[in-house]
């Protein structure tokens, strides 16, 4: 057994410790879906989660879920689009834990339209979310991943959320499948520029998770982004087509369910996956 599959081993055989002990994570859109799910299980297998979300009442009560059942756990607010955000979110995490070992770049919504009808801004505003976000907070994280000395290393990666409608188009999403796509190439740079220093990089492509994103647009859920409400979900109204035929599974993801595909990448199961586009589909796509 090599030494690195030895200490992956070691650490997973003191399963009471869980598998990101002492590891601090940053999650953003952790507020609720995906992200609340992820918070919480990456604080049951012993991390120090960092709750980021647009909604400040959202990630506080995430975190404080988390120090309720004897976690720890930090909310910090913002708009990942701000010019403010990353330096924020960074200075606040290394305030309280001194390190940084993962990100999850998980923020997003949706803004639909079809590509004759999409105006500027709703695409603009995507970008800014799905790709300048992340990139941005990466960046100014950089020097708690860049760490030169070897004996100084810990488990360190980053998951940036993709979607199959970057892998391979969507109806009414040129401008979500654009972000998404773009994602996947900042995430194998980020493989390729940072492994020396022993960082690993991945990005993660949902398919139908059940979240706001994917419940009926009629259900009248919104996010308010520079001032305009933008409605989130899909239209219903006299559908009659069976969403999750196409799933081999024959159904959609529990958030839960996505929030463990993420532990895999960022634990020491993934030790070396790195560059990586994991599908999460239930078998969509093959």
């Amino acid at each position: 057994m090599s030494q690195r599959l030895a200490q992956v081993s070691g650490h997973l055989t003191n399963t009471p410790r869980g598998l990101l002990h002492d590891e601090v994570a940053i999650i953003t859109g952790a507020g609720q879906g995906i992200g609340r799910s992820a918070a919480l299980l990456f604080a049951r297998e012993g991390a120090k989660v960092v709750v980021s979300d647009l909604d400040q009442a959202k990630a506080q009560a995430v975190a404080d879920e988390i120090k309720k059942a004897g976690g720890s756990a930090i909310a910090v607010a913002g708009d990942v689009g701000a010019e403010d955000f990353p330096e924020k979110v960074v200075s606040a995490t290394v305030k309280e834990y001194g390190k940084i070992n993962h990100i999850v770049n998980n923020a997003g919504f949706t803004y639909d339209r079809m590509l004759h009808t999409l105006p500027d801004d709703a695409w603009d505003v995507i970008q800014k979310v799905h790709v300048r976000a992340p990139f941005r907070l990466i960046r100014a994280a950089s020097p708690y991943f860049r760490i030169k000395e070897k004996e100084k290393r810990e488990n360190r990666s980053i998951v940036n959320v993709s979607s199959t409608s970057g892998l391979h188009g969507n109806v009414g999403q040129a401008n979500y499948a654009a972000a998404k796509a773009a994602v996947i190439g900042l995430t194998k740079t980020v493989a390729k520029e940072w492994g020396t220093f022993g960082v690993r990089a991945n990005t993660i492509a949902f398919g139908f998770v059940e979240t706001r994103l994917t419940a009926a647009k009629e259900a009248g859920a919104s996010i308010t982004i520079e001032g305009k409400q933008v409605a989130l979900g899909i239209p219903q109204a006299g559908a009659q087509v069976n969403r999750t035929a196409f799933i081999p599974l024959q159904r959609g993801a529990h958030p839960d369910e996505a929030a463990a595909a993420v532990l895999f990448l960022v634990s020491p199961l993934a030790s070396y996956v790195s560059g990586h586009t994991l599908e999460v589909t239930g078998g969509a796509g093959i």
